[in-house]
This record gives C-alpha cells, structure tokens and sequence, in this order.
C-alpha cells in the first residue's frame, strides 16, 4: 500500500487486513477503507446510502481504482447531511487529491464544496448535477429526468388512452429523487391523474407502509411509479396483500428487478447501470486531474427501457 506524504503527515496510520482499512485518523475509522494503489493520486469516495445501487456504485469504483492504481479512500454517509461534511473533512485531513461525492441532498453540496474549496481540494460528483458546476471538478450522471420520462412513456402507451390513478413511491427528497419523479409526472399524458405522492426514502419497508396507504386511500390506483427496484419490491408486498392489480414502473436494471420485468411482476424499468456510473467517475476523476485535453466534464450514463420484450437484453447492472 502507498500512503501519500501529505497524509503521512496528517496521520501515522495502522495497515491492517493487508492494507485494506486504515485506523487512526477518522472520527468513525471503520466507515472508511483504502484500496492498495500505485499511481499518482489518492482519491476520496463518500457515498450516501447502503441500497443495491450504492453499494454497485462504489463496488464499480474501487474496481477502477485498482485497474488505475489509484489508492481509494471511501466513506458512507447514511443518508445523513452532516455526517456528509464530516466524511468530506476527514478526506481533506487524509491528503487527498480529490473527493468523489454521492450526496445524500443537493443542499448539503454547498457547504461540502465549500469545505473542499477552501482546501484546494477538488469534488467530483456522481448522480446529480448543479445548476453551476465551476466550483466542481466534473460529474458522472444518470440522466434522471430522460428514466422518469421513459417511465412516463411506458405508462402511456400501457393505458392506451384510458384514464387512470397513478401513484408515486419516491426515494429520499432534497436530491436525485427529486429529478427522478418530476421526469415522470412532468411526461405523463392529461388522462393520467397522480393521486398520490410520497417519499419511501430508498427503504423497502417504508415503501410498502407507502404504498399500503396509498392503497387504502386509492383502491382503484392502476399504475405506480417507484424510484428504486428495492422499494418497487417492499410496494408490491403492499398490494399483493391487498389483491390490488397495480402495475410498476421503477428503475435501476439489477438482476432481480429485470427477472420480475420479465416475468410480468413489474410492468418495466430502466436499466442505469451502476457499474458504469461508477467507473466512469473514477477514471474521469483521474482524467480531469491530469488535465486530459479529451476528458469530458460530465459523462452519461446510457439508458436502456426493460420490457417483457426486451428483457432478455437487459445489460449488467453491477460489475462481476
């Protein structure tokens, strides 16, 4: 493992597992892990959350980072705003290079940036854009709003004209779920009435508990839209127990929901690779620093819409 001269400064630290935590540092030192590298940089990772989606995404990175040699430092805020900045500080006080940031809500990035800012320390971020982005280093992104339109879509063309009720099960509000549901309820068709319209915070559990009073205050809701596979599960728990005929529309394209796209479980999702989302975050990361000339600023994710139909071509969700 090499340990920068700017962190061994910061902080003796203690190797252990061969190399893959190190102690002595952090506030909360088993958050926080570092991927052996040989290379130029040393890069933070601060996610915001444990569901599938997180935990492919950093997965993803630190796959990159060990083709690169980039020694890996990485963090989980668990959906928390100040623990956020707190893991942001402690990958300033470890020397970094640059902080790759999944964040728990938009709002949260002003003081996150600012923090980094002051340290010359550049953010990266990964799943959402800023409305100015000359204080950030560069951004790896699912186009949020074109999953929500290609849900919107599918719910369209499954109505064929008909009125219906439809609800919403959405993630956590302040950051990319938000993005998520407007792209859909802004493309839904004059004959689609959303009827309902509550966070399920990325938890399966919370979301069935959603989707169970929406139910009950609804019992005649033909489609839902959920803005994650997982939740889409803990929804269907919902009406299955109340024998309700709810078609979902969700997002993501893991293994699982695919199977129950093909199956008729789910009417369709969105297929966003997080493996993608990731590496391409690392390696953009490393680009931007050394000044690539052909490094882009924000690089896509490509989308791909998962019926019955097209299911068996579904791509990979997570690396192997």
């Amino acid at each position: 493992m090499r340990i920068t001269s700017r962190y061994r400064a910061a902080c003796v630290a203690t190797a252990l597992s061969a190399g893959l935590l190190l102690s002595g540092c952090s506030k909360d030192d088993d958050t926080v892990s570092t991927a052996a590298g040989d290379g130029d940089y040393t890069i933070g990772f601060v996610n915001g959350n444990n569901t599938e989606f997180h935990t492919c995404l950093q997965g993803a990175i630190e796959k990159k980072a060990e083709e690169l040699g980039v020694e890996l430092y990485t963090a989980n805020s668990t959906q928390d705003p100040g623990k956020e900045l707190s893991n942001i500080e402690d990958m300033i006080s470890r020397g970094v290079d640059a902080v790759i940031v999944q964040t728990v809500n938009v709002d949260a990035l002003e003081a996150d940036i600012a923090k980094a800012k002051a340290a010359n320390v550049p953010i990266f971020l990964t799943s959402v854009l800023l409305e100015d982005m000359k204080d950030v280093l560069g951004a790896s992104v699912v186009p949020l709003a074109e999953v929500g339109k290609m849900d919107a879509e599918l719910v369209t063309k499954d109505a064929g004209g008909k009125a219906v009720q439809v609800g919403v099960v959405a993630g956590a509000p302040g950051a990319a779920s938000d993005v998520l549901v407007g792209g859909f309820t802004d493309n839904l068709p004059a004959t689609a009435k959303v009827v309902a319209n509550q966070p399920g915070m990325f938890s399966p559990a919370k979301a069935q508990e959603v989707a169970e009073n929406m139910i009950q205050s609804h019992p005649d809701l033909d489609y839902v839209f959920v803005a994650n596979e997982e939740m889409a599960f803990g929804a269907l728990n919902a009406f299955k127990a109340a024998k309700a005929d709810v078609r979902i529309v969700t997002n993501n394209g893991t293994e699982r929901g695919v199977e129950a796209v093909k199956d008729g479980t789910f009417l369709g999702t969105v297929s966003n690779p997080a493996q993608l989302t990731g590496a391409n975050a690392l390696e953009s990361t490393v680009k931007l620093l050394d000044k690539d000339k052909g490094a882009e600023k924000v690089t896509r994710t490509p989308l791909t819409l998962v019926t019955k139909d097209t299911a068996a071509q579904a791509p990979a969700y997570c690396a192997e």
